[in-house]
């Protein structure tokens, strides 16, 4: 079984060791740290969970790692674009 990495999986290795920050630092509120609190890691772990999801999802249905590769590019760009545009409306 060949390892692939993709940039689903590199998002999602984020997303885990910021859970993982976010989780094992202290509470404390100095400027400059991140805070996360317990509804922000939820949010981030479903956004992991997702990513996984999303990534077997193009790896059954696409064969070429090329493809896979320029597919999940796109649909990070496009998530990360109506992202911005959700938080200009709200």
């Amino acid at each position: 079984m060949k390892l692939r990495v993709t940039p689903l999986n590199i998002i999602g290795a984020i997303g885990l060791s910021l859970m993982a920050v976010g989780l094992f630092s202290e509470k404390s509120t100095v400027p400059g740290q991140i805070n996360l609190s317990g509804f922000y890691l939820l949010i981030l772990a479903w956004l992991v969970a997702v990513t996984f999801v999303t990534d077997l999802i193009f790896r059954f249905t696409l064969k070429d790692i090329k493809r896979i590769w320029v597919i999940e590019l796109i649909f990070i760009v496009i998530a990360a674009i109506l992202m911005l545009i959700l938080q200009k409306l709200v």
